[in-house]
């Protein structure tokens, strides 16, 4: 059995750069001051409402995600190894996503398979040849870091379309302030609070180029029974812009406009937490309550920009992430800097054969799955379970790609027994806006709460932590 990478403890006598000042603050602090401030944090949390849901939960539709009060620290250069590498994937990304729908090198030089992106349910023929303005179609990226040892950090996962969480990253942060006032000074953190202004400044930098002075930005949201509308509601009163559904807006001459009490106001770029088959009815599900007729039609007169572009969930395709250190190398011409979880690509009947022979080892995922649904853990399933996976596998190999089973590394946990290691990720939000990339120090710290598990998704029992990157 692998043990995992302890962030906190190099061995029983010693901790890690970063964690000196917490470690001792740990030893000297009794379990129920600890529990104490866990059940305020819990009070706190719920008297702001913030909130997500669960599809199908019979129990009830509302939860609150569990909070850790203990911090996950990155030290400067670590951060400054993972911010770079940050950028240049994401640069990669806008890069990729501009080309296949435009000129399609990359497809013609044979680096990616046609039939991967022509084929893919994400991919949307009504971007073909759309101009977007400055070539960024991901604006706001989260992308999922998983770590193993102290110098080696994967990337597990891009989320392109309408990544979240950002709203627990300043939540989170807000809390420990409140509740650890005096560890938190002893520290130097970077500061997480400007993110909104961030954002804002970057959606307002995307503009179309017909937009005014000031560009003028709304949140469209599908409304409030959506699992993320706490977020959404958060995050536009955090931007001050006004929160929209699409019963709010109109598109008059391929110009689109929101209803105000003075009357039509002009929307130059519409922050959307809705997918794109409910954005249009007149382009994509007719049926479609959630979105606004003829948006598409001003999209492409480009009249609006949307954020993130329409099509953007191609990049999100696990098996397109298995070619991203090509397709970093081929629009950059520089090597990742950030590694890919070795992917084994179902759709190959090499790599089809050895993940059957391998399952008790392997992570199975779907290409197009999401929050922790529809994988298999091999180690952690029985026969029969592995069995019926393989069934899958056989019966559909092009929905799956597989990788090893990696330790993630561990994190000091505050639960019912006591501190505990428990394992961890980390999704910084990446911004891309004409001409700067910005990216708030830290990100959104989740953890797997149940003992041993490697599942840090909230649907699937996970929780979260503040992250403090240390300023040097």
């Amino acid at each position: 059995m692998v043990v995992a990478f302890d962030e906190m403890s190099a061995s029983r006598e010693s901790c890690r750069p970063g964690y000196e000042i917490l470690k001792r603050w740990l030893d000297a602090t009794p379990p129920d001051l600890l529990s104490t401030r866990r059940a305020e944090a819990e009070l706190l949390f719920r008297r702001i409402g913030i909130t997500f849901a669960v599809y199908g939960d019979n129990d009830g539709e509302e939860r609150i995600i569990p909070f850790d009060i203990i911090p996950r620290i990155i030290t400067a250069p670590e951060w400054t190894k993972l911010s770079k590498g940050l950028e240049q994937r994401v640069k990669a990304l806008n890069a990729f996503l501009t080309d296949i729908y435009s000129k399609g090198d990359i497809l013609r030089a044979g680096i990616v398979p046609q039939d991967l992106i022509y084929q893919n349910p994400y991919y949307q023929p009504e971007m073909a040849g759309v101009k977007l303005a400055h070539d960024i179609y991901v604006m706001i990226a989260g992308i999922d870091i998983v770590r193993v040892d102290p110098d080696t950090f994967y990337v597990l996962e891009d989320n392109a379309r309408t990544p979240s969480g950002v709203s627990y990253m300043l939540e989170n942060r807000e809390v420990m302030m409140k509740l650890f006032p005096d560890l938190f000074a002893e520290h130097r953190i970077a500061p997480v609070e400007n993110y909104p202004d961030a954002l804002l400044a970057t959606l307002k930098s995307v503009a179309p180029r017909s937009a005014p002075g000031d560009p003028t930005v709304a949140l469209l949201t599908p409304g409030p029974f959506n699992s993320a509308f706490y977020e959404h509601s958060f995050l536009a009163d955090k931007l001050g812009i006004e929160l929209v559904e699409g019963r709010d807006l109109q598109v008059r001459d391929n110009v689109v406009y929101m209803r105000t009490t003075e009357g039509p106001k002009r929307v130059d770029v519409l922050y959307r937490r809705l997918d794109d088959d409910f954005l249009d009815p007149l382009t994509f599900r007719p049926d479609s309550i959630l979105g606004v007729p003829g948006l598409m039609n001003a999209y492409r007169a480009g009249n609006i920009t949307l954020s993130n572009a329409v099509g953007t969930g191609v990049a999100d395709d696990k098996a397109v992430y298995s070619y991203m250190p090509e397709i970093v190398r081929f629009y950059l011409g520089e090597e990742p800097i950030l590694k890919n979880v070795p992917t084994w690509r179902c759709r190959e009947p090499d790599a089809l054969k050895y993940v059957l022979e391998h399952l008790d080892t392997m992570v199975v995922k779907e290409v197009a799955g999401s929050g922790g649904y529809g994988m298999l853990i091999g180690p952690a399933a029985d026969k029969k379970t592995r069995e019926e996976f393989g069934a899958k596998l056989r019966a559909n190999p092009d929905d799956f790609i597989a990788q090893p089973t990696l330790a993630l590394s561990t994190s000091p946990t505050f639960v019912d027994a006591g501190i505990a290691p428990r394992h961890v990720d980390l999704r910084p939000f990446v911004l891309s806006g004409k001409d700067k990339v910005r990216i708030v120090p830290g990100g959104l710290t989740r953890v797997a709460l149940k003992e041993g598990s490697l599942v840090v998704n909230s649907s699937q029992g996970g929780g979260t932590k503040d992250t403090w990157v240390l300023d040097a």
